[in-house]
């Protein structure tokens, strides 16, 4: 068989580890958050390379950020102060809403097609964490050298429109030191794929590049985390990004305005590790670092609060589902190691 799933637990968490044996591609996923934790391919020497950040640690670090790849929604980014209003009723929440708080319901394990998926129902959320009978089915699968993420909602209301914000925020760890770039080459043994470095560091060692397709972006300003009001229209021919990597911590938020070929590459060109990032059919991408060793590339339906607060259903980007209706959205990451 291609694929193998197991199960394991690890302190207080239940981890699904789904295996690509033919590929040599491992996920791991943990049910609190559904959040990957790993995202892995074997080298030549057999060892498992990971593509995250803290890439497999689920210990807590003594500073900086602690995830590997949140799951937002079904807002997404901050609501201003905490809360906010929806239809006039009252919603609260936290940077990335109730989503990576929670203990997710298996939805389907399917190892013979290498799909793991989760879901999350309206008992499963308060009124005031969103207070719609909205469900979510959030599925990782393997497919080819890709791990294809799909966000699949439906609205039980029979009657309402339902608003939504959604995302997944996945931090691609860089590399700083020749001992790990070893590591990745196979001449010691396995690695967890995260840095102890800084973006600092890494770029004067080896710099990461993040490579952006050629189009009209319209970046959205937000510089006290919330939105101004103030964008701005680049028109960008392809390449390296055009944003200064000591500016990260305070975000680029960039609506996907005109890019027709919606590939993205992170590389890591000291440990040979390279994810494309496929966005097609997404609207809005934000990349971000707190200054540690990794670079979050964030697939967005739907934007952070203004400054001035619009009503949730008013906000930037919002996402509509029909009375009674679906709505799906995916996008593709494609890790990659030198050689492989």
């Amino acid at each position: 068989m291609r694929f193998s799933h197991r199960e394991e637990r690890r302190d207080d968490r239940i981890l699904d580890v789904l295996t690509d044996d033919e590929n040599g591609i491992r996920l791991i996923v943990s049910r609190l958050g559904a959040e990957l934790v790993s995202v892995a391919r074997r080298n030549a020497s057999g060892d498992w390379i990971g593509f995250l950040y803290r890439d497999d640690d689920l210990s807590a670090p003594e500073n900086g950020w602690a995830n590997h790849a949140t799951v937002m929604g079904y807002f997404l980014h901050r609501l201003k102060d905490g809360r906010s209003t929806y239809r006039g009723r009252p919603i609260e929440g936290g940077t990335h809403s109730f989503l990576r708080g929670k203990e997710w319901r298996v939805a389907e394990i399917q190892p013979q097609s290498g799909r793991l998926a989760y879901e999350m129902q309206p008992g499963d959320f308060t009124v005031l964490e969103y207070p719609l009978n909205v469900s979510l089915t959030l599925s990782y699968a393997i497919v080819g050298e890709g791990i294809r993420t799909t966000f699949c909602f439906r609205n039980h209301e029979p009657k309402q429109t339902a608003h939504v914000g959604f995302g997944l925020h996945p931090g691609f760890a860089c590399t700083s030191s020749r001992a790990e770039r070893s590591a990745v080459e196979g001449s010691r043994g396995s690695t967890e794929g995260g840095a102890t470095g800084s973006l600092d560091s890494a770029r004067d060692d080896h710099p990461f590049r993040f490579e952006m397709p050629a189009g009209l972006y319209r970046r959205h300003f937000s510089p006290t985390n919330y939105l101004s009001d103030q964008t701005e229209d680049i028109r960008f021919e392809g390449g390296q990004m055009p944003f200064a990597r000591e500016k990260l911590p305070g975000s680029y938020i960039l609506e996907l305005v005109d890019v027709p070929q919606r590939i993205f590459r992170y590389l890591d060109p000291s440990s040979g590790r390279s994810v494309e990032v496929d966005l097609t059919g997404v609207p809005y991408v934000t990349l971000w670092s707190d200054g540690g060793a990794f670079l979050c590339v964030e697939p967005c339906w739907g934007l952070t609060d203004h400054e001035q607060q619009r009503a949730f259903e008013d906000k930037e980007g919002i996402q509509l589902i029909a009375p009674s209706g679906e709505l799906k959205a995916s996008f593709t990451m494609t890790p990659r190691l030198l050689g492989l």
